[in-house]
């Protein structure tokens, strides 16, 4: 396979590098004998005087998403977040043990996901990228590709990659040649400590990215590559690093899997079957970890420059290598340092642009279209879910869409002027959209996996812990538009979604409909496997933040308006009395016959039987609390 030319790189190894650095080692025609006489000696001076120490630091970032300045770029007022954060504790470190022994890499999603990125990447790119700007002043010494690298295309991406000062890793997406699309791998030296760094992606990307943006590319298995590679980095090297952009996608103590084994994640894999490994660093899931499978020591540093990844080595001599004989992973909390001032001072031109811009109003808005309580928002429908389906509606023609409130931080806009500012705040990923046809019974299923979202425990709505434990992933609840649906909370995960109404019919399971959603949701992203592969019937290749501004600048005034198609509601039981009448039961519940006997299949009801109807959420918390 041509995968193995890439291989061929890292085994010039030898020749290139080691011959520059370490030739000693490799040298061809070295005396044996003197050789194994050196070895003798050093053995029994490290006995009788002692071995040789050395300690090593290396330091991580990941999942930074453009995030520079410590700001919320929703308000605008100051957050405890942003890499200028975290180069005063990158700063600090260096400082503690010498600059010469710490090493420092991202482990991807660098240059999508804040205003500033966005701001440069879609109006002013032909600057040099900030990321790159910071990231090369601080002193990266590599960075991994992550998944949102590619969001804007290869020739943004290419572009930035060109412009840092540092190398980006990825042994695993390879081109049509077979031949790495970046760096496989890179090396350093401490002294006479050998290091090697692996750089791996997840091969999920072709599920969610934009084919158009990611052409000729191939994202290989990294398990696979990572036993190609890491024997061959073990031969060489005194440590191996790997650093990928990917999670565990098991318990690191029980090995228990804690999400769908899809192969979006694989670091567990990784670091139970690719042997050699002294270090993983992994990311992607915005998750703060710090532990050790086996002997391999793993960090995941959260997201947007609020933890800083921390792995203390100490190696001893022996012989002519040196062994890892400690391995203590840490995260770093980074909130306590200040922004380091040469950062902020070295992007200031690009935050000063990026609040102008943000600040630039593009339409009104008549009500509130804002959500006070994310959970609550997660629970019935509201005005800001409600335009953002509407939008989607309107630019791509399709009856049925849904969307996501994507994180807790996303609030919307009150009544007044509506900015640049607050459409960006919610719309934080660079998404297009993609009308696919579906059946009734995929939709359902669809609304089922957002249904687990909830737990219902002792009468009361809860997260689901397995939605945010132990990674956030809030972003896969959809919210649904054009269609009608009840969220039945206290009936089993699976089995929770009733009175599904289309243009005021029952969906037919078996029918087919076009259904809008975002590009990752398209294609199956976020668990749901019923979208895969489901026959496209348009595109609209611009980001839904654009679109969003474009439908306010056409429309100037936008009213707050909720349909309540869907909700969270809680099955109560009816048991009919002598007398009793669908008729009269439906005036005493406050529901119509037509309801009563869609929802239980009956036509006509005798003494002792029971009807099933529900009844809204915070109306059901108010009856408990009146009857107790």
């Amino acid at each position: 396979m041509k995968l193995w030319r890439s291989l061929r790189k890292a085994n010039k190894f030898k020749n290139q590098i080691d011959q520059k650095k370490w030739g000693h080692l490799f040298s061809e025609g070295r005396d044996r004998n003197m050789k194994r006489f050196l070895v003798i000696i050093s053995l029994i001076l490290a006995v009788f005087i002692f071995a040789e120490t050395k300690q090593i630091v290396i330091l991580q970032t990941s999942d930074l998403h453009g995030f520079i300045y410590p700001v919320d770029y929703a308000t605008n007022k100051p957050a405890n977040q942003g890499l200028a954060k975290a180069a005063s504790f990158i700063k600090e470190q260096r400082e503690q043990y010498g600059p010469e022994n710490v090493i420092l890499i991202d482990t991807g999603d660098i240059i999508q996901g804040s205003p500033m990125a966005y701001f440069h990447a879609r109006f002013e790119n032909e600057p040099e990228d900030p990321m790159m700007l910071a990231m090369s002043k601080i002193g990266y010494n590599a960075a991994v590709l992550g998944n949102h690298e590619f969001n804007y295309g290869l020739d943004t991406l290419t572009k930035a990659i060109n412009e840092a000062s540092f190398p980006f890793l990825s042994a695993n997406i390879v081109d049509e040649d077979g031949n790495p699309f970046v760096n496989d791998c890179t090396f350093l030296s401490i002294d006479d400590i050998r290091i090697g760094i692996l750089g791996l992606t997840t091969k999920y990307i072709p599920n969610w990215e934009d084919p158009r943006n990611i052409p000729g590319l191939t994202f290989l298995d990294p398990v696979e590559v990572a036993k190609s590679y890491v024997p061959i980095l073990s031969d060489f090297c005194d440590v191996v690093i790997v650093a990928y952009h990917g999670g565990l996608e098991k318990d690191p103590v029980t090995g228990q899997p804690t999400q769908a084994l899809t192969g979006e994640d694989q670091g567990y894999e990784i670091a139970t079957e690719v042997p050699g490994i002294n270090v993983l660093l992994t990311g992607h899931q915005h998750r703060a970890l710090a532990t050790k499978i086996g002997d391999v020591a793993i960090t995941q540093p959260s997201n947007w420059g609020k933890m800083v990844g921390k792995v203390t080595l100490t190696l001893e001599k022996d012989g002519d290598k040196w062994v890892v004989k400690d391995a203590k992973p840490e995260v770093v909390d980074v909130s306590k340092y200040p922004a380091d001032t040469e950062i902020l001072d070295a992007t200031r031109e690009y935050e000063e642009k990026t609040q102008k811009w943000l600040d630039t109003p593009v339409g009104t808005a008549i009500g509130d279209f804002y959500v006070e309580n994310p959970f609550y928002g997660r629970m019935w429908d509201n005005a800001l879910i409600e335009f953002v389906n509407k939008v989607q509606m309107d630019y791509t023609g399709a009856k049925i869409s849904s969307t996501s409130l994507f994180t807790d931080d996303v609030k919307g806009w009150k009544s007044g002027p509506v900015t640049l500012r607050d459409i960006n705040a919610v719309y934080i990923y660079a998404n297009t959209l993609k009308v696919i046809k579906v059946k009734g019974a995929e939709i359902k299923a669809a609304l089922e996996r957002s249904a687990d979202y909830f737990a219902f425990e002792n009468g009361v709505a809860k997260e689901n812990k397995s939605w945010v434990e132990p990674k956030v992933q809030r972003y896969n609840y959809d919210m649904w538009e054009g269609i009608s649906y009840k969220i039945v909370l206290n009936r089993p995960t699976g089995d929770r979604i009733v009175d599904l109404m289309f243009e005021g019919k029952p969906l037919d399971m078996d029918g087919e409909y076009e259904i809008v959603l975002n590009n990752y949701r398209g294609a199956g992203g976020g668990g749901y496997s019923m979208f895969n592969n489901k026959p496209v019937v348009k595109e609209v290749l611009i980001e839904m933040a654009e679109l969003m501004t474009s439908y306010l600048i056409e429309k100037k005034e936008i009213t707050a308006t909720v349909d309540n198609n869907w909700g969270a509601y809680v099955e109560m039981v009816y048991n009919v009395q002598s007398g009793d009448t669908l008729e009269s039961v439906a005036a005493k519940l406050g529901f119509t016959v037509e309801d009563l006997t869609r929802w239980n299949n009956v036509t006509q009801i005798t003494a002792g039987d029971t009807l099933k109807y529900y009844v809204p959420y915070f109306e059901y918390l108010n009856l408990q609390q009146k009857a107790s």
